[in-house]
C-alpha cells in the first residue's frame, strides 16, 4: 500500500489505523456473528473496533468499557459501534453482557502494578478466568505481552513461541498467569482461544517511537540500558488479532506479534535527530540482552506488517515536531527489572 507522507490530525490517524485489507475481510467472513470487545477503551481498543466495523459493516460490534475518557464513547458510536458500560470485575455485570460467538479480550493492568500488586493479579489473572467461564463456547482472542519471555542476547536468536517463559517482575508473571488460565479453559471446557503476545504497538500518540522522539526533541537524554526493541504498527497488530479469531482452538495457541526488525534505540534516536534537526543525547550503555521476540510464525500466517518501520519513524517525527497530542502513557521500554 502507498502510505501518505503525513498524518494531519487525530481524525486522520484513527482513519489510517483502521483501514482493512482483503485478508482481514476474508478471515472475518470465516467467523460470522457478533463481535464483543471487552476492555475496548484503551490505547488499541477503539481502532480495533472501528477496523472490525469497516472490514464487515454488517457485523454487530459491541464495545464494553467503563468509558472514563470524555467523548470516546460518543465518537465510537458515531463509527457504528454499540457501546456498553460495565465493570468487568463485577460478576453480575459480566453475566449481564450479551452472548457473542466472537470475543476479543483487551482488559489488563500494567502501569501502577508496583505497589498495587493485588489489583494487578485481579485484573490480569482473576478477570480472564471469569471471562473464560462466562464465554465457554465463544472464540476468544486475548492480548498478552512479550514481557512473559526471557530477555535475549541482542546478537543471538530471539525467543519464538517454543521458548520457555521467563517473566521478570509481578506484572510479567501475572500476564503469564493470564495465558495459563485461558489455556486451562481450552483444556477443561474446549473453549476456542488464541493469545497475542504483543511487543510494542506503535501509534503516533504513544509507543517506543513516540517516547524516543519526544526525548530527542526536548534534548532529554535517551536511556540506552534496554538498547533494542521490537515494534509494530498498531493497525497491523489489531488486524492480526481480529484475523486470529479464525484460528482460535482449544489448544490455545499463543503467538508472538511484533515487527521483523531488532530496532536499535541509539539508531532510532539518531534517525529522529536527523529528521528533527536535533543532536540526540544519551545516558547509559546498551546491555547485551533485551526484551525481544521472534514473530516468524505471525509473518507466515498473516504476512509482514503493512506499515514499514521507516514510514512509522517519519510519521512520528512529524507528529511530535508539530506538537501532536500525546496520550501521556509512556511505554517504559527502558525498564529492565519488571517494576512498572
Amino acid at each position: 500500500m502507498d502510505w501518505q507522507m503525513r498524518i494531519e490530525d487525530e481524525a486522520a490517524l484513527e482513519d489510517v489505523l483502521s483501514i482493512p485489507d482483503e485478508a482481514l475481510r476474508a478471515d472475518l467472513a470465516a467467523v460470522p456473528g457478533d463481535l464483543l470487545v471487552l476492555g475496548a477503551a484503551g490505547k488499541m481498543g477503539p481502532t480495533l473496533c472501528r477496523l472490525a466495523r469497516r472490514a464487515d459493516p454488517a457485523r454487530r460490534v459491541i464495545a464494553v468499557a467503563r468509558w472514563s475518557e470524555p467523548g470516546l464513547r460518543e465518537r465510537m458510536e458515531g463509527w457504528g459501534i454499540e457501546c456498553l458500560s460495565a465493570d468487568l470485575t463485577d460478576r453480575a455485570a459480566l453475566a449481564a453482557l450479551p452472548d457473542a460467538p466472537n470475543v476479543v479480550f483487551m482488559a489488563a493492568r500494567k502501569f501502577g502494578s508496583t505497589g498495587n500488586e493485588a489489583l494487578t493479579w485481579q485484573m490480569n489473572v482473576v478477570l480472564p478466568a471469569m471471562v473464560a467461564e462466562r464465554y465457554p463456547t465463544s472464540r476468544i482472542v486475548f492480548f498478552s505481552t512479550g514481557n512473559v519471555l526471557p530477555m535475549a542476547a541482542v546478537n543471538g536468536p530471539s525467543p519464538d513461541e517454543s521458548a520457555r517463559p521467563g517473566p521478570v517482575g509481578e506484572y510479567a508473571a501475572s500476564c503469564l498467569g493470564r495465558e495459563r488460565v485461558f489455556q486451562h479453559a481450552g483444556a477443561a471446557r474446549g473453549t476456542r482461544l488464541f493469545g497475542i503476545r504483543l511487543n510494542y504497538a506503535i501509534d503516533l500518540r504513544y509507543g517506543v517511537l513516540h517516547d524516543v522522539a519526544t526525548k530527542v526533541l526536548a534534548g532529554t537524554p535517551v536511556p540506552l540500558a534496554m538498547g533494542h526493541a521490537n515494534v509494530i504498527w498498531q493497525g497491523d497488530a489489531n488486524a492480526w488479532a481480529l484475523r486470529a479469531l479464525r484460528h482460535a482452538d482449544a489448544a490455545c495457541p499463543i503467538m508472538n506479534v511484533t515487527g521483523p526488525e531488532t530496532v536499535s534505540i541509539r539508531w532510532l534516536a539518531t534517525r529522529f535527530g536527523a529528521l528533527m534537526g536535533r543532536t540526540p543525547e544519551f545516558t547509559g550503555t546498551e546491555a547485551p540482552e533485551a526484551l525481544l521476540s521472534n514473530a516468524a510464525w505471525a509473518f507466515a500466517l498473516f504476512g509482514y506488517p503493512r506499515v514499514p518501520l521507516d514510514r512509522m519513524v517519519h510519521w512520528v517525527a512529524d507528529w511530535v515536531q508539530r506538537g501532536g497530542r500525546a496520550l501521556g502513557k509512556p511505554t517504559k521500554f527502558e525498564v529492565r527489572d519488571g517494576r512498572f
